[in-house]
């Protein structure tokens, strides 16, 4: 009889204590009120989305990419889930996979009244994105190794035979050298262009290289602060991170000096970040508050301040004087980036996989 009465109270306490966790129990299972697709290095975005959690009470489920696939991997989860669609965000960190995610018709217009003030280049004509927060396209360089850094000052210094074995770039299959190769095309025309590019990867397995390739920006950052090489090219904001660490580099804004007949300078590329909603996003509305508060000119100005240095497309969005706007900037169609560059995309492969 004990024994049945212990039985029973032990049954009662647990029902009890189901009935009083079941609310918790349901909180921790509940569904994301967005999914969000970020190519912005997670050491950068995720405390700004758990800001957006705490200002709007909406809970975000944050996907990344990996160093190695850069943006790519992440576009292709959109398009092959586009009959059955997960993302409801997609905040890349460059710009020509989302113009082509637009090409390809995966992206759903929104006219965001927030970026209302951004500049037009920097908008889809027909508001499938909106470009943010940029970062530029720099050589960062050795100054212990290149004592007279004013030595630097042109995209066409890595092929020099002066530095050769000393200079780098990233293999551009994927991310931001992916999006500068193709842009090259653009700004130099086919035949210039391949002769730049093609140098690299034919010259990449001699002894000493050409140019060295590296697998990341980020390597190539680490490789020239470590002096292990001279210079080579990366983001503003690989370059910040090494600066930061106190190493004796120097950012160098390429291609700022007028052509040998007076031609206008080539120019630093400009790659800014870029947010969009995908077709059938599944919580459009929490989707479009996302799209709203990361255009702000707030979040320029906190992605200009943090470790990233990003540069506000925004002219007049506060930023410390080590976040640079006062250079030529390469002059390219976004849109036509976007539109070209799977094309690009097989022939970098070709060039730097297939020799």
């Amino acid at each position: 009889m004990h024994k049945i009465n212990r039985t029973t109270r032990s049954l009662r306490r647990l029902t009890l204590w189901l009935l009083a966790a079941s609310p918790l129990l349901t909180a921790c299972s509940k569904d994301p009120d967005l999914v969000v697709y970020v190519s912005l290095d997670m050491e950068f975005s995720a405390p700004l989305i758990a800001e957006f959690e705490a200002e709007t009470g909406l809970k975000v489920r944050a996907e990344y990419d990996t160093e190695a696939s850069k943006t790519v991997g992440l576009v292709r989860r959109i398009v092959e889930e586009a009959k059955n669609p997960r993302c409801d965000v997609f905040w890349n960190n460059e710009i020509a996979q989302t113009v082509n995610l637009a090409h390809l018709g995966h992206l759903t217009p929104y006219d965001s009244p927030v970026a209302a003030d951004i500049p037009a280049e920097f908008r889809d004509p027909d508001r499938r994105w909106t470009g943010f927060g940029a970062r530029a396209r720099i050589l960062i360089v050795n100054t212990e190794l290149v004592p007279d850094p004013s030595e630097i000052d042109s995209m066409w210094d890595l092929l020099d035979p002066k530095w050769r074995g000393q200079a780098c770039i990233a293999r551009p299959l994927t991310g931001t050298t992916l999006t500068h190769a193709a842009a090259l095309y653009l700004a130099l025309g086919n035949e210039r262009a391949e002769e730049y590019l093609g140098a690299i990867a034919k010259g990449q397995h001699l002894e000493p290289p050409v140019v060295n390739v590296a697998s990341s920006n980020g390597q190539t950052a680490r490789l020239v602060r470590e002096g292990v090489l001279a210079f080579g090219w990366t983001d503003t904001d690989d370059f910040a991170v090494a600066k930061a660490t106190g190493a004796p580099v120097i950012a160098v804004y390429p291609d700022q000096k007028p052509g040998p007949g007076g031609e206008p300078p080539l120019g630093t590329l400009l790659i800014p970040n870029t947010v969009c909603i995908p077709k059938g996003a599944p919580h459009l509305e929490s989707a479009k508050r996302f799209v709203d508060w990361v255009l702000s000119r707030k979040m320029e100005e906190r992605l200009a301040f943090s470790k990233s240095a990003q540069i506000p497309v925004r002219p007049d969005v506060p930023r410390p004087d080590s976040v640079r706007s006062d250079f030529v900037h390469m002059q390219i169609s976004y849109v036509a980036l976007g539109q070209q560059i799977a094309n690009r995309t097989q022939r970098m492969q070709a060039m730097f996989l297939d020799q």
